[in-house]
């Protein structure tokens, strides 16, 4: 503590020295130099050290304000100073530290917490607020000299250096909006009334001719940009729109950056009637007779009107194409990367808002995007920009994205080699890509299927995507099993095998369902890729260590293998019986357990699918050859079997003396006929292909009811009356009585 106090004198005895030297001709850098670092040390005392820097809260607010918010202090700093004095303040605002918890006992240091609250709620008064508040919309929001320069002279520049990231951490403009939005934050109640009155104060229209005065509105419409939300019942937009901002978009002297500020401050608060009105205004605004910052503020201010839960295409449809064809104009007209960066994500975000509604209006960005391509071969962030925005181009233009799919399989044969540089930043985006292709593919092409030769070394080196690469592998699998089965089954279950006892249960989960789908798509090729997989997930469902979803996927694989592969499942049982005790362990004992496992976790599955599944199995399980470690499961197996039978059955009349005529929902009787899965308004390729392939499912043939009675009769006729009624006796009354309901023995 003492030491910091030191720190603070020192910085004003050093900020009063270099005044003094400045006055005599002297610029010393090592002075300025020594007074960021001795802020330095504040900041990262607050930051790593919050609860030791509580009863500092005062003299850091203190100082910041005298130095940023006084003539007298103003004189004495410069704007490194300031930015790092303004960035103490807010964080000394923003700690979630100083925060304490709905629940008290879940604070992490509730004394300290409550401390450093009530500091910050005493020095941050009303007339406090206020000033800091009217200082930083009249002062610092200002547009500089140096900033009317780089509009006039490079407004690609201006708007490329208008922040975003962690900017606030060295941009003086940046810094105070932070700043200001932290504030609003945390004294929404005495700010508001505050915003309102200033804005009431600038709301006459002004002299075009006024420099000072379009630049105190611009700060203000900044400030009621920054603050809209806060303000949205406060202040009618609607006519706030009609009988000002309408008017002042059509005074063409008005700067690049006032334009930004009355297009941010309200398109999202507007009426659904105002709307068109909006985007007709922005359409003119982006037209190429105005000036390159003020559309390049436009396309920002578009983007923000299309960002808005309440946007409704069908309004905008009318200014799709001139928007569109304007955007992209100004995407060809700037130069330097970054300015394409930022045109092209409002092109991207517009695609994926109107989705197919933008297909007759990109063919000339689909010509064009190749070449922007090699053009940034330098430039991985725009990059970035190309493969997001192409993402949402297979997504809007569905099959007929075949028109881009060379330069798609370029794109993505780059980003996702990670055995090339390029992968450190366009890896994340080339996987979404990738799964967008796949997602839409008509069919599988050579191109397409080259591709997957990357998966393997994805998979084992970039595990932080493990969930992306396992939803392109399962595409891959629907769009053409044999295929790719065949080229990269193997490696692939492999890498995948040797990933299991690194991942969370949402990992494991996933990696099961590659499994599952491998034997539903190819199920006797699947069958012996996973079969080195088996004998893993047999041990982990009889330990039953795992949580209730993981659990769930190793029970379906087992069914399946059990129903299809009987011969399979006796091997896995063998090895895990020697696996686990040796020669002195017994089949059926083992066997006994994973059925005790399942049918004890089985009424906890929800999917009635997975169910129908778990019940066949079971009932394959009711033969002669069952040992009595199964059979003394007997009234859990068929308790799980009626009550899945309950739950998948449909019923024409509720009358129980009708269940015979009843159809099962998840029998082919039950469904509907595929023909409608090639409808292309039910969802995209990807999801007709998966919904084909579970409509074709085995499973979808049979009768869970005639199979329960089937085997019974059998097991009957196998053991004997006596035995069979014994067994049936065991069952719980309300078992045996849903049971006769839907079988007569």
């Amino acid at each position: 503590m003492s030491f910091l106090e030191i720190v603070f004198e020192r910085a004003r005895t050093c900020l009063e020295c270099r005044k003094t030297l400045i006055s005599r001709g002297i610029q010393m850098d090592v002075c300025d130099k020594f007074i960021i670092h001795l802020t330095k040390v504040l900041l990262g005392a607050l930051e790593m050290h919050p609860f030791c820097y509580v009863e500092l809260i005062p003299t850091s607010l203190e100082f910041s304000v005298f130095y940023c918010f006084t003539e007298a202090g103003q004189a004495l700093a410069f704007e490194k100073f300031v930015i790092q004095c303004l960035n103490l303040m807010k964080g000394i605002l923003s700690s979630t530290y100083y925060k304490p918890a709905k629940m008290l006992e879940e604070t992490k240091d509730p004394l300290l917490a409550l401390r450093a609250n009530q500091l910050r709620k005493e020095f941050f008064t009303p007339e406090t607020l206020t000033e800091i508040c009217s200082r930083l919309v009249t002062h610092y929001f200002l547009l500089t000299p140096a900033e009317l320069e780089l509009w006039d002279t490079d407004p690609e520049s201006f708007v490329v250096d208008g922040g975003g990231g962690e900017s606030w951490k060295c941009s003086l403009r940046s810094c105070t909006e932070c700043l200001f939005a932290v504030i609003l934050h945390h004294f929404v109640e005495v700010l508001v009334p505050f915003l309102v009155e200033l804005m009431q104060r600038h709301h006459q229209p002004i002299d075009p001719n006024n420099l000072h005065l379009i630049l105190v509105k611009d700060a203000v419409y900044n400030a009621v940009g920054l603050a809209a939300f806060d303000l949205y019942d406060e202040v009618n937009f609607d006519q706030w729109f009609s009988t000002t901002l309408k008017e002042e978009l059509k005074i063409r002297k008005l700067l690049e950056d006032e334009y930004a500020g009355l297009l941010d401050a309200g398109p999202v608060k507007l009426s659904a009637e105002l709307r068109p009105e909006l985007y007709k205004l922005m359409v003119e605004v982006l037209s190429p007779e105005e000036d390159l910052g003020v559309r390049l503020a436009a396309s920002d201010a578009l983007k923000l009107a299309i960002d808005d839960f309440q946007f409704n295409p069908e309004e905008f449809s009318p200014y799709l194409e001139p928007a569109f064809s304007l955007l992209f104009s100004l995407l060809k007209e700037v130069k330097e990367c970054d300015t394409k960066m930022y045109v092209l994500y409002v092109l991207s975000f517009m695609i994926e808002r109107t989705g197919s509604e933008i297909n007759p209006h990109v063919g000339a960005l689909s010509s064009y995007l190749p070449a922007l391509w090699q053009e940034s071969e330098e430039h991985d962030m725009l990059r970035c920009a190309i493969i997001s925005t192409l993402v949402h181009l297979e997504k809007a233009l569905g099959p007929e994205s075949v028109v881009i799919e060379p330069l798609v399989v370029g794109a993505i044969a780059l980003s996702c080699d990670v055995n090339q540089n390029y992968h450190v930043y366009l890896l994340e985006d080339g996987l979404r890509l990738w799964l967008a292709l796949l997602e839409n593919a008509l069919a599988p092409t050579p191109a397409i299927m080259e591709l997957a030769k990357n998966l393997p070394d994805v998979l084992e080196k970039s595990f932080e995507h493990l969930k992306l690469c396992l939803f392109i592998v399962q595409a891959y699998i629907i769009l053409s099993p044999q295929e790719f089965l065949s080229q990269r089954g193997a490696i692939i279950i492999e890498t995948l095998r040797s990933l299991l006892g690194d991942l969370n249960s949402e990992g494991a989960v996933m990696t099961m369902t590659v499994f599952e789908l491998c034997l539903c798509a190819s199920p006797r090729q699947g069958v012996e890729l996973i079969k080195p997989v088996l004998i893993t997930i047999f041990e982990n469902m009889y330990k039953e260590e795992e949580v209730m979803m993981t659990m769930t996927m190793y029970l379906s694989i087992v069914a399946r293998i059990l129903w299809f592969y009987k011969d399979i499942f006796i091997q896995v049982l063998s090895e895990l019986t020697r696996k686990i005790g040796g020669n002195e362990a017994r089949e059926e004992v083992v066997l006994g357990e994973l059925i005790r496992v399942w049918v004890n976790r089985m009424p906890y599955i929800s999917q009635l699918k997975r169910r129908k599944l778990l019940a066949l199995a079971l009932c394959s399980l009711l033969g002669a050859d069952s040992p009595p470690s199964v059979l003394h499961y007997f009234p859990l197996i068929i308790s799980n079997i009626v009550g899945t039978l309950n739950d998948i059955t449909k019923f024409d009349d509720i009358r129980c003396e009708n269940i015979g005529y009843a159809i099962e929902s998840l029998s082919i009787s039950g469904q509907s006929s595929p023909p409608q899965y090639e409808d292309e308004e039910y969802g995209n390729k990807h999801e007709q292909r998966k919904k084909r392939l579970d409509f074709n499912d085995p499973l979808c043939g049979i009768s869970l009811k005639d199979t329960l009675q089937n085997q019974l009769l059998i097991l009957r006729r196998l053991i004997g009356d006596n035995q069979f009624n014994q067994l049936m006796s065991t069952l719980y009354p309300d078992v045996d009585k849903e049971l006769k309901l839907y079988i007569s023995l």
